[in-house]
């Protein structure tokens, strides 16, 4: 995410009026009322099972996110209709129980919950504020993978955050965007919305005629209905924390292109090419989108070669190549789209920085200004309002797809590691391609006192997880770590990093551990100063 403008975060559309949620809210408790008197017992005659943990005690969100099961797929099978603004969905989400179960919960924000199921027998259903609980009608083992449907709608909520900024489901002039930093996807999914759960999904859109509906991953299906309504299949299958899932429904024009990615680099140490997609993977983005307006291709070369990728089905697949989709509002699409067309070669640049990609698809969607105040990192495909969409920021978002979304923040206190990383991934950039020194970034940033409010490692507040120290001081944290270990070892830090803790997630004492490890020694006093300490140095 692009640092947060105190000014300019109200450019939401503002809030929209639930419709059936006090009616179905009475209905579900009555419903839970009546499963939970007949009691509820597991084939032994008997209950073992407790509730699953309602919140995992984030530092920041204590009730954001569930114990006792991990979720490892999400399909999501999303209906919109944009005169009225209601969502229809369903989820069906794929669990294994990590303790004996007698009930687990969910995260959702508002909407009406009509039905659910747990392996396809009818279940209990409880509303306490963001928390959706589920009662299977038998107990659910440890170890054992269960398979949990919600049936819901009604008119999402955006969420205010703490700082004043909005996300969740938030309405453009005809459409809507999705993004969900850091708590917004409760509000047009239920599920466990805390980063250390990832999962993969399947979201298939339905909208009306003339709209297109865009999410993460690889586009599979394209389809239109006699009545004009258009569907869309998309598949995300490496691991996505919820915060990064997205769904743009709106008039937009789209164009395919490809990029190798590979990030093949002759000084590279060999402990850091671990990453890249599974070279027996094989991914096509489905039909062509008849609404594409331009097809590129970049040759950075390096990508396994038995992996390959279909662009938009536009073709013959590239060995070890990675599409690419991009999508702009028709109103900006013709003045993006000369920067939608570098995609491929920034991904490759950094590629050759930071090993290969990550994913087996990439992209951007451009919306119109006035609604999202804000760039987001989402997954494979990052989302700009028009007036953000601009080479630093595209720099910073698709670095973010190394840095923050394949390697996950274990919690949300471990923030800077996804903007620290992806500041000083513009500063890389400019280093190299504009002839701006890393060290010129570094001392701007040491001068301004904003940056000294508090350690980026430790924001004093969920407020200000999205304040200058958690960006501009974290990427001063890796430039001090570069002075001090060297261009080699640092070189090896940026590749081994997302390589060691690809599709998971990662804190920053597992940061701190493994940058060590690769220096040969210990760097307390660089932390100690840098990381966590609160004054500033005397000098830079």
């Amino acid at each position: 995410m692009t640092q947060r403008n105190r000014t300019d975060r109200h450019h939401g559309k503002g809030r929209h009026h639930r419709t059936g949620a006090a009616a179905g809210g009475l209905a579900a408790a009555l419903t839970a009322l009546a499963l939970l008197a007949g009691g509820c017992t597991g084939a032994t005659g008997g209950v073992r099972g407790t509730p699953g943990s309602a919140g995992l005690r984030d530092p920041y969100f204590p009730k954001l996110g569930n114990g006792g099961y991990d979720v490892s797929h999400y399909a999501l099978t999303l209906g919109y209709d944009p005169a009225t603004g209601r969502l229809a969905g369903t989820v069906e989400i794929t669990a294994r129980a990590t303790q004996d179960l007698s009930a687990f919960n969910l995260d959702l924000a508002g909407l009406t919950v009509e039905r659910a199921s747990v392996d396809d027998a009818p279940a209990a259903v409880n509303r306490a504020g963001n928390e959706l609980t589920l009662r299977p009608r038998e107990e659910i083992p440890d170890g054992t993978e269960f398979r949990a449907t919600v049936a819901y709608g009604g008119v999402p909520e955006p969420v205010t955050d703490a700082d004043g900024s909005q996300e969740g489901w938030l309405r453009t002039g005809e459409g809507v965007v999705a993004v969900g930093e850091p708590t917004g996807s409760m509000t047009w999914f239920p599920g466990n919305h805390h980063p250390s759960d990832k999962a993969a999904y399947e979201i298939t859109l339905t909208v009306p005629a003339g709209f297109e509906g865009l999410s993460n991953g690889v586009r599979t299906a394209r389809r239109a209905a006699a009545d004009g309504r258009v569907t869309t299949e998309w598949r995300m299958a490496e691991p996505m924390a919820s915060y990064l899932a997205t769904v743009a429904i709106g008039r937009y024009e789209t164009a395919t292109a490809t990029a190798s990615a590979g990030g093949t680099d002759p000084t590279a140490s060999a402990t850091a090419t671990a990453g890249g997609t599974d070279p027996t993977a094989a991914a096509t983005a489905g039909a062509a989108d008849p609404t594409a307006t331009a097809t590129a291709t970049a040759t950075a070369g390096g990508a396994d070669p038995s992996a390959t990728a279909t662009a938009g089905g536009a073709g013959t697949p590239v060995a070890g190549s990675v599409s690419v989709l991009t999508a702009a509002d028709r109103s900006v699409a013709a003045a993006t789209a000369p920067l939608r067309g570098e995609i491929p070669e920034i991904l490759d640049r950094q590629a050759r920085r930071f090993g290969p990609y990550p994913f087996s698809t990439a992209g951007a969607i451009v919306t119109t200004d006035g609604t999202l105040g804000y760039a987001l990192e989402t997954q494979t495909r990052p989302v700009f309002p028009a007036a953000s969409f601009d080479r630093t920021t595209l720099v910073h978002e698709l670095a973010h797809q190394w840095f923050g979304n394949s390697v996950t923040p274990a919690t949300w206190r471990d923030l800077w590691l996804n903007e620290g990383f992806a500041t000083y991934a513009e500063w890389l950039y400019a280093e190299e391609y504009e002839h701006v020194p890393a060290r010129t970034h570094f001392e701007r940033a040491f001068a301004q006192d904003a940056n000294w409010a508090f350690p980026p490692a430790a924001p004093p507040a969920a407020e200000n997880l999205f304040d200058p120290p958690v960006y501009q001081r974290g990427a001063m944290v890796l430039h001090k770590l570069r002075e001090t270990v060297g261009e080699e070892r640092f070189g090896e830090i940026l590749r081994g990093w997302p390589a060691k803790y690809r599709h998971a997630n990662a804190s920053t004492a597992d940061f701190t551990a493994y940058a060590e490890s690769v220096a040969g020694r210990d760097l307390d006093a660089l932390w100690d100063v840098w990381l966590y300490g609160d004054e500033r140095p005397s000098r830079p």
